[in-house]
């Protein structure tokens, strides 16, 4: 009833503005004088058919409007944003500008804020030339404008200065750079400002905040955390602001602190559904699924009723854990009240769920039912089909998407480089077409798609393209380096790899697990026994980073590569339970290169017991008894394949010379 009176109330406003305006001009006309338009009249009623969400209404007003101000195209551009069509608004605003309109700073914010939020980043690029051209650079909306597009692109060293040089910085042009900080996960960067911020006297708000205490999260500042909770405890901001309550709970929970999201729950009032559903999300997102699941039932007891991010937290351990049972479980609740067909993280969490369970039909029967496709489930559905192993059906998505007008984000593009990185047909030419739409997308800057091109490229072997794109990264970070320090690894280049992980430290970035691994790897395929030795033994000496089996792993073929068989031995005795058949594998491998009966003897012994039905172990110590030249042991393997039925399966290998692949077993 409310909608149509709102409708009646902007088409009643439209039949009289129109009446009013032939009434004026044919009065003009009988005493022969020029009509006069009233514009803002026009503008008035597009505003209010706008706000009310008649869209269409607005645009047909537009379109009879007998001459348009500027005011007239800046409310249709902003009416095609806010209703969700960010590519008709970029539309209007060329058309504004190929009639000669001459643009205000309203029309330059709305505009570039639209390819901020929209990800048009070179179009963005094509209106700062504008900007500049028509000189409002001085102007402080369109400047803070600008800032926030440079920093969606995450190029933060021009946004850093187009904000340096704004008129004036207020507490809004703070809280742009600081969120720009926040989401590209560069949490000492955004702690210094805030810092600087505090220094130049302007006051933070609860927007800064959640800002700060989010970036704490992502960087898992426990300390420095704490340090905000005390200032807001100070400000009184913790009983009066909600918001700030659930940020604090996200931070504890990121850290790990348990404890101190407990005490916050004593300050979280019982009727605030928002905080109890962040308690549940929160735990399950850490991998505490009895304790969500307790705090769900206490909810559900008060008469809660549990949100999106309840439901999204479950689905996603479901994932991790590939819980199948939950999942559906979830599944159903989310029948029950309705969720499944009303929101797109949900479905998009459910796509990802059966995907990462190995329920692969469920994922594509789920995508199929949505009526109106979106990026988040396409996303999931290719990330599914790449967890899957779908090589084909990842490529099929993408064409998908393309022909029914998704446009494709950072996780669409990553994903699909990763697919072609993995893939047996991957040719350098391939990876450059991708290179070219990403490019052309605008995603060239975005640190993941860097990250993914950098993978890409080394596994063709051409680890020049992959030094390119990484020196063009503005501010690399940890998974950077460790992208292209598993390139020089694999393409046998580890002193490249060992002077990357020093520039890394000088830069006060702390390596991880995976990049040790990286530089092992590295070490191992180019020979060096005493460099691997050394950054073995700083893992957990001068980094605390306790090294697993994948770290003994490499060790082991390294000293076995090196002729250190005995040494490779005991090191493999003293990896977690005592190593397993791969390193096993390694060394008998290394034994007959180097020709050690004994330690061979001893690695075949223990091999044929830990894999008593593989095919590949059996003919391995075949070839070493046969090697040796100790006829009763191999005559003893074979009877005992013979007994299995172990038969060998033979491998063939895919080579790409001058864009032509060569099958060779």
């Amino acid at each position: 009833m409310h909608a149509r009176n709102l409708l009646s109330c902007a088409r009643g406003l439209t039949t009289n503005l129109k009446a009013n305006a032939r009434a004026s001009a044919s009065t003009f006309q009988r005493s022969g004088e020029i009509p006069i338009v009233d514009v803002p009249s026009y503008n008035r009623t597009i505003n209010e058919s706008v706000k009310s969400g008649f869209l269409d209404s607005a645009i047909q007003l537009f379109k009879e409007m007998p001459e348009h101000d500027t005011i007239s195209w800046n409310l249709i551009i902003a009416g095609y944003a806010r209703h969700g069509f960010p590519e008709q608004a970029l539309d209007v605003f060329k058309e504004m500008v190929s009639q000669g309109i001459k643009e205000n700073p309203s029309t330059f914010s709305s505009i570039l804020d639209i390819c901020s939020d929209f990800g048009f980043y070179r179009e963005g690029l094509q209106v700062h030339c504008r900007v500049i051209f028509l000189g409002f650079c001085s102007n402080l909306f369109v400047g803070s404008a600008l800032v926030d597009l440079y920093m969606q692109m995450g190029l933060v060293g021009l946004a850093l200065r187009l904000f340096d040089e704004l008129p004036k910085q207020n507490l809004a042009t703070w809280n742009l750079i600081l969120r720009g900080f926040c989401g590209l996960g560069r949490s000492v960067e955004l702690i210094e400002l805030f810092w600087r911020m505090q220094i130049e006297g302007v006051n933070a708000n609860c927007v800064t905040f959640s800002y700060l205490i989010r970036g704490c999260s992502n960087g898992g500042f426990l300390d420095q955390g704490k340090q905000l909770h005390c200032h807001m405890i100070k400000l009184g901001w913790m009983q009066s602001n909600i918001f700030i309550a659930n940020a604090l709970v996200d931070l504890y929970s990121a850290c790990g602190s348990s404890i101190d999201v407990r005490k916050l729950i004593e300050f979280i009032p019982a009727k605030d559904v928002i905080s109890w559903n962040s308690i549940v999300s929160v735990h399950a997102d850490n991998g505490l699924p009895f304790k969500a699941l307790e705090f769900f039932y206490t909810m559900r007891l008060w008469g809660k009723r549990p949100s999106v991010r309840s439901f999204v937290g479950f689905l996603n351990l479901s994932s991790r854990t590939q819980n199948l049972l939950l999942g559906k479980q979830i599944h159903g609740f989310v029948l029950k009240l309705g969720f499944d067909s009303s929101s797109v993280h949900i479905q998009s969490a459910l796509i990802d769920m059966y995907g990462k369970c190995n329920e692969i039909r469920s994922s594509v029967t789920l995508f199929n039912e949505i009526p109106l496709r979106n990026l988040e489930c396409c996303n999931s559905l290719i990330t599914s089909f790449l967890y899957c192993g779908l090589i084909k059906d990842v490529i099929e998505m993408f064409r998908l998407m393309v022909y029914e007008g998704v446009r494709p984000d950072h996780v669409t593009f990553s994903t699909l480089i990763k697919t072609l990185s993995l893939s047996a047909s991957a040719s350098l030419s391939s990876c450059q077409l991708l290179h070219c739409c990403v490019i052309k997308s605008g995603f060239e800057s975005d640190i993941v798609v860097s990250c993914s091109l950098i993978d890409a490229y080394s596994r063709s072997g051409n680890i020049k393209f992959s030094h390119q794109i990484f020196d063009r990264i503005s501010a690399p970070n940890t998974i950077c380096y460790t992208s292209i320090i598993s390139g020089y690894g694999r393409n046998g280049m580890g002193r490249e790899g060992l002077i990357m992980l020093d520039e890394m430290i000088h830069k006060g970035l702390k390596p991880d697990a995976i990049m040790f691994l990286c530089v092992l790897m590295g070490c191992d395929h180019s020979g060096l026994v005493e460099e691997g030795k050394s950054v073995f033994e700083s893992m957990k000496d001068s980094y605390g980073v306790n090294p697993d089996q994948r770290h003994y792993s490499c060790m082991v073929n390294l000293l076995g590569r090196a002729g250190l068989l005995e040494e490779s031995e005991e090191m493999l005795k003293t990896a977690p339970l005592e190593g397993d058949s791969v390193m096993w594998s390694s060394l008998l491998r290394s034994c007959r290169v180097h020709g050690n009966e004994k330690v061979g003897k001893r690695a075949a012994k223990v091999l044929m017991e830990l894999e008593p039905e593989d095919p590949a172990a059996y003919l391995q110590v075949l070839s070493f008894y046969s090697e040796i030249g100790d006829s009763e042991r191999s005559e003893y393997v074979r009877e005992i394949m013979a007994m299995k039925k172990i038969r060998r399966e033979f491998g063939y290998s895919l080579i790409e010379v001058n864009d032509r692949y060569y099958l060779q077993e």
